[in-house]
Formats: C-alpha cells, structure tokens, sequence
C-alpha cells in the first residue's frame, strides 16, 4: 500500500458517458474552503460510496451537485454534457435528485401523499381541480412494489412508518420522478439492523437497474463495501482515495483514513 496521500487509480471509465462528472471543483465560504481541487465520476448503474469525516466537505458537495451551491471553480457533466446546476429544480430537470436525512416527508399525510407530493395527479378542467386520489394510490403502489418496499398501507399515515420505511418512501420518490442520478445522505443514519438491512438490499435492487446510478455517504465502512461498487475518501476538501470495494477492506480504509490524521500538521 502507497505511503503518499494521492488518490489510488481506479479502473478506467466505460466507453459510455458517465451520469456525472466534476472536474476541479472548488468551493469556499468566507476564508473556510470547504473543497478544494475536487474531481470524482459517477458510471451509470453504478452506487459510489463517498466517506470521510464530519466537515471532509461531502455535504457540500453533494449540495453543488443538487443544484443548491454553486462552485466556486470546477466544471460539471451530466451523461457527458457540461452543464451549470442553476437550482434545485434544474438539477432535477437533469435527472439529479437527493434525499437527505430529514427526508423532507410530511408526517400527517399517507404514503401516497407523500410519493405525489408537490406533483399531484388531479382530475377536471380549467383552475379548479380535485386529487385524483384513486390514481395516485395505484400508482403508489406500483412504484413500491417495483423497487421491493412493504408497507402496511399506502393510505397509512408517514407518521406510523419505521425509520426504515420512510427512507424506502423517500427513495421510491425519488426514482420514480424520472430521477436517473440519486445522492443518499447517510440513508443508514439513526437505523437498527432490521431497518438498515431493508435500506442496503433496496440500493441493491436499485442498482440492478442500468438507468440509475447513486452516490451514498456514509461512515460505516462494512456498510459501504456491502452496497457500493467503489468507494472515494474526502478529506479536508480533498479526495484522498478513489477505488474499487472488492478490492479495499474496512482493516484498510481504516488504515488509511488514520494515516491521513497522522499526516495533517499540527496547529497552536
């Protein structure tokens, strides 16, 4: 194993485009960088595990990706086109959609509500319109059973949902809003066993599916090597490794982000 902090080369991209890639990316808040150089890819069908510390810069960039920041320098490509994320909403017209760890689900309402929200299917004409609930509950019930998820009952309020459940929710949201390229933030986070192993086999089973790729941050490294196909460490700013799962090990990304630690000089 290297002694040096440079990235490990990962295999070549595919001949196809990749989903996205940033090249260069750099961003600052006042005099704090908070990345600094950054380039990493993303090949479609494939899940990417992004981990690093508290403050390494993964939220940040996965805000530049969705469209929230803009960077500061860098460029961005989306299946191989150059593009400037203006917004959320542009970065969802591109097919890029994230679900954070608040989820952004509104307790009191159903299921189906839920996966509809901010796009209802209505019934009428002109500006008056009624929810054409019959619909939005059948579809609702397709786009789970598509990806695997169970419920008790899609007319069932979020609220009496597991943890587990309502991240299930939120992704099948996601993927079913045309989303091609899906950013989990810490979809493990604050879960038992039972209800991160529900989270794991649904990345699993979206990532059988070519059409769509996911970049998943996480801290647990047996997590990341069960669900992700390469994994990258960010660092101060940095990324610091980029390489394949089944070829690492938690023993050596352990290794390595310590190495990393002993190597950041010491201020005061």
């Amino acid at each position: 194993m290297s002694e040096t902090a440079t990235p490990e080369a990962a295999p070549a991209p595919a001949s196809a485009p990749d989903a996205i890639r940033v090249e260069s990316i750099s961003k600052s808040f006042g005099v704090v960088k908070a990345l600094e150089d950054v380039s990493l890819h993303l090949r479609p069908g494939e899940v990417l595990g992004l981990i690093g510390d508290n403050g390494a810069g993964k939220s940040t960039l996965v805000k530049i990706l969705t469209g929230f920041h803009k960077p500061d320098d860098g460029k961005i490509f989306v299946f191989g086109e150059e593009v400037q994320l203006r917004s959320v909403t542009h970065a969802r017209s591109l097919g890029i959609d994230t679900v954070f760890q608040d989820l952004a689900l509104v307790p009191g309402m159903s299921v189906y509500h839920n996966i509809f929200l901010n796009r209802e299917v209505t019934r009428g004409f002109g500006p008056i319109g009624f929810l054409n609930n019959r619909v939005m509950k059948k579809r609702s019930r397709e786009y789970l059973d598509d990806i695997g998820v169970r419920v008790p009952s899609i007319a069932s309020e979020v609220a009496r949902m597991s943890g587990g459940q309502r991240q299930a929710i939120a992704i099948a949201r996601s993927t079913h809003s045309n989303a091609k390229i899906l950013l989990l933030d810490e979809p493990l986070a604050a879960m038992g066993a039972r209800e991160g192993a529900l989270i794991i086999e649904l990345i699993e089973e979206l990532s059988q599916r070519s059409d769509v790729s996911m970049i998943v941050i996480a801290h647990n490294y047996v997590h990341v090597l069960e669900m992700c196909d390469r994994v990258n460490l960010l660092r101060n700013g940095r990324i610091m490794l980029d390489k394949r799962t089944d070829e690492t090990s938690v023993e050596e990304l352990t290794e390595i982000v310590a190495r990393e630690y002993r190597q950041v000089p010491k201020t005061g």
